[in-house]
Parts: structure tokens; C-alpha cells; sequence
């Protein structure tokens, strides 16, 4: 029978080894590279490091607003139900998600628009200083930058890496090109939900160990 690494720690460990070549040449910050590296081992692919665009305060401004107690809203369920909970709880913040609620549904259906959209528009100011993290729906990213532009909301951070092929890498080029607030994005069609989760878990443990 084939032989497997069964510990943990030492699984871990050897998968940041495999990973770090692939970082070498970037010439990361310490903290970048924690980043970089929870990405790349939750999607198994260290095509990633050619691809990830991180504003150069993102890891400062999403650590600080986490210690301050700042929430973190995602466009799904699947990015809010995997973001260590109880961890932010210990900073006061909580997840936030409205993709399933009656009011955004209904809301949706009658405009003929995603249900992301209709619940970036809800949040609405109540982004003003936390972290959003949208891994699915690159209609919530361009709504979240509509809501910036027109109406100055501010999030502390965004974490936008919406995954897809219609309208996914257009909408992290506009967050690069025109997000007043840092981020960390992954051009092209890579991302998911595993990816927005990974970035934010990664920010979770840096704000507990400053």
C-alpha cells in the first residue's frame, strides 16, 4: 500500500515548501506571501503566483480594519460558510451574506438582475469600512465599484476574485484599474470562492498574530 503523510502540521508544512519556488522570483513581503501562499494551496495550482495583483496596503488595511472589529460580507454562501467564524468573532466582527434572502430574491426577479447585485445594493453603506470578498459573482464586483463611484462607499478592503468566463476577468482589470480602496484580485477567469476564503482566513491569522 502506498505511503502518505497523515500529520497535519507536516502535510502543511510541506505543501508551503513546494509552494515557496514558485515565490522566490516575486520578491514578496512577508506578509504577501502568506497570502499568496494560502491562495495557491487552496487551489492547488501554483499558476496562481503569475496571476494574483495586490494592492500594496491590502494586507495593512485588511488586518487593521479586522482588529477594529470589522465585519466581512460576501457575494455567496459558499465564501461567507468557509471563513473561519469563530476567529472573527474573537475581533467582534461576523459574515454577512444576502444571496438567499426573500427581499433580494424578489427584488432581483422583478429588475431581471443577479441576485449579487440587489444585495451589494442592500449592504449598501453598511460597507463603508469592512471587508467584502466576492469570489462568484463578477456582477457583485462591478456593482460594488458602481456603489463606490456614485455613492462614495469606502470598504476597508476588497478581496475581489470572482471566478467565470462572461464578465469575471473584466470586472477584476476595473477593480485594478479603478478601486479607491486596496484589494487583492486574480486576473483572468481564475478565482472561486475557495480563493476569496483563503485570502481572508490568511488576513485572519496575521490579524491575530500582530
Amino acid at each position: 500500500m502506498m505511503e502518505y503523510m497523515t500529520d497535519p502540521q507536516g502535510i502543511e508544512r510541506r505543501s508551503m515548501e513546494i509552494i515557496a519556488p514558485y515565490l522566490a522570483p516575486l520578491q514578496l513581503s512577508e506578509e504577501q506571501t502568506k497570502v499568496y501562499e494560502r491562495i495557491i494551496h487552496s487551489a492547488g495550482d501554483p499558476d496562481y503566483a503569475n496571476h494574483i495583483i495586490m494592492h500594496p496596503q491590502a494586507v495593512d488595511a485588511g488586518t487593521k480594519a479586522l482588529r477594529q472589529g470589522a465585519s466581512i460580507y460576501t457575494d455567496v454562501q459558499m465564501v461567507r460558510v468557509g471563513i473561519n467564524a469563530r476567529k472573527l468573532a474573537e475581533f467582534g466582527g461576523a459574515t454577512h451574506c444576502l444571496i438567499a434572502d426573500e427581499e433580494v430574491v424578489a427584488e432581483a426577479k422583478r429588475l431581471g438582475i443577479t441576485r449579487s447585485m440587489v444585495a451589494m445594493r442592500k449592504f449598501g453603506k453598511k460597507l463603508d469600512g469592512q471587508i467584502v470578498a466576492i469570489g462568484n459573482a463578477p456582477t457583485a464586483l462591478f456593482e460594488l465599484l458602481k456603489l463606490m463611484d456614485e455613492q462614495g462607499i469606502r470598504p476597508a478592503l476588497i478581496i475581489g476574485v470572482p471566478v467565470g468566463f462572461v464578465g469575471a476577468a473584466e470586472s477584476k482589470d476595473a477593480l485594478i484599474q479603478h478601486s479607491p480602496v486596496p484589494y487583492v484580485a486574480v486576473k483572468g477567469n481564475k478565482g472561486g470562492s475557495t480563493v476569496a476564503v483563503s485570502v481572508c482566513n490568511a488576513l485572519l491569522y496575521m490579524a491575530g498574530s500582530c
